[in-house]
């Protein structure tokens, strides 16, 4: 069995090289090793922008489009839309009853957010709650990786906290320490000593060797007659101080981002009007990178310049080779090449880079009920796993009844 990855996007339309570059280019590759489920996070998009419902459907599968156009394969792949599974609204509302407040103001992002969008009231309660709205999009599927850069890495480990404080509210059964007492007295009189002092010094101290020893131990018990994987999960639970494990705890999955700036240098958004289209047309592509500018001190085709101070060398940075890098630094600071044929180079790469994806895309657009059904069809893959998900938390907190 795969492990799986979870991860999301807020539609915000056809997107644009820096989500390529930023997630998407690891979201095709992360297909071949994971069971990957990706969605698309309108609940998400709301939580900033709830008036803007006017183009909320059109941007929702004008981004699928660009994700099969990347290389997205819906057979490798669940893609569902989040907001046709109201399992994630009830999970998330269940895990407010018990995620204190001081969790969600300490969110690097929510203050940070709240800066950069001061032309909108964020001051409601989905802005505030949107990062347990995010674990329990993540917690719903028992994902084990969330893949994510270093600047979303809270983000995770706030869901790690949820599932950690929700294990330990309602994972502990009433005879909980009956039952681990009866686990470990399977392990022998040795190995439960050896077992309970590891598992004080990891409460205590969080070594990291006292959990090897301790896994250790549980592995061998595997041959130990009577001993069962419910005993396992018990003693598990035991030792990092929870119950049994109703949600699982994510991993962040650091992958390689490759941060792609603007046109103007800033970050490329569509706010800021600096971006180019994953199917950008060629001309107007090659009409974007000619206009970018450059080192302000190349005011004459004989000034000499500094790619470090220009915007198009970090495009190079990430479509040019050692050889076309080399000689873009050696002609811009001997003034041996001008501006606009260090851009071409730029401009060829991100052309190749496009075409398959507007080859692709064209089949969709031409057929768009096939992307409706695609969605569709990753939606019901992933209601059957939220709804087992919920059969376990609406039991551990008594609401099967």
């Amino acid at each position: 069995m795969k492990q799986r990855v979870l991860s999301g996007m807020r539609p915000t339309g056809a997107l644009h090289l820096g989500h390529y570059h930023g997630a998407l280019k690891n979201w095709v590759r992360l297909q071949d090793d994971y069971d990957c489920f990706y969605f698309v996070a309108d609940w998400h998009a709301l939580t900033t922008h709830y008036e803007d419902r006017e183009t909320i459907e059109r941007n929702v599968y004008d981004m699928v489009i660009d994700w099969l156009a990347a290389g997205i394969d819906p057979e490798r792949a669940t893609l569902f839309i989040q907001s046709r599974l109201p399992e994630h609204a009830e999970l998330f509302t269940l895990l407010a009853m018990g995620t204190p407040l001081g969790w969600l103001e300490r969110v690097p992002t929510y203050k940070d957010q709240m800066e950069k969008l001061k032309d909108r009231d964020l001051a409601t309660y989905g802005f505030l709650g949107y990062p347990l709205l995010q674990a329990a999009d993540i917690l719903i599927y028992k994902a084990g990786f969330v893949p994510v850069g270093e600047d979303q890495a809270s983000h995770v480990e706030l869901t790690r906290e949820v599932a950690r404080r929700f294990n330990h509210l309602y994972g502990r059964a009433p005879d909980f320490d009956a039952k681990v007492a009866a686990a470990l007295a399977k392990l022998g009189k040795d190995d439960a000593r050896y077992f309970e002092k590891q598992r004080r010094d990891f409460q205590q101290n969080g070594t990291p060797e006292s959990l090897a020893k301790a896994e250790a131990i549980l592995k061998k018990a595997a041959s130990v007659p009577g001993w069962t994987p419910d005993d396992e999960e018990l003693l598990t639970g035991h030792f990092r101080g929870t119950g049994k494990t109703v949600l699982t705890e994510p991993q962040a999955l650091h992958t390689e981002v490759t941060k792609l700036p603007g046109l103007d240098g800033e970050k490329m958004s569509k706010s800021y009007g600096n971006t180019i289209a994953m199917r950008e047309e060629p001309a107007e592509v090659e009409r974007k990178i000619k206009r970018m500018p450059t080192d302000p001190a190349r005011v004459h085709r004989s000034d000499p310049g500094n790619p470090e101070k220009c915007p198009v060398w970090e495009f190079h940075k990430v479509y040019s080779d050692a050889p076309t890098k080399d000689w873009v630094v050696k002609g811009c600071t001997t003034a041996g090449i001008g501006c606009l044929d260090c851009k071409q180079p730029v401009i060829d790469a991100i052309k190749k880079e496009q075409q398959p994806w507007r080859e692709r895309a064209e089949a969709y657009l031409s057929n768009p009920k096939q992307v409706h059904w695609i969605v569709e069809v990753g939606t019901e893959r992933a209601r059957t796993a939220a709804r087992e998900t919920m059969r376990d938390v609406r039991e551990a907190m008594g609401l099967r009844y």
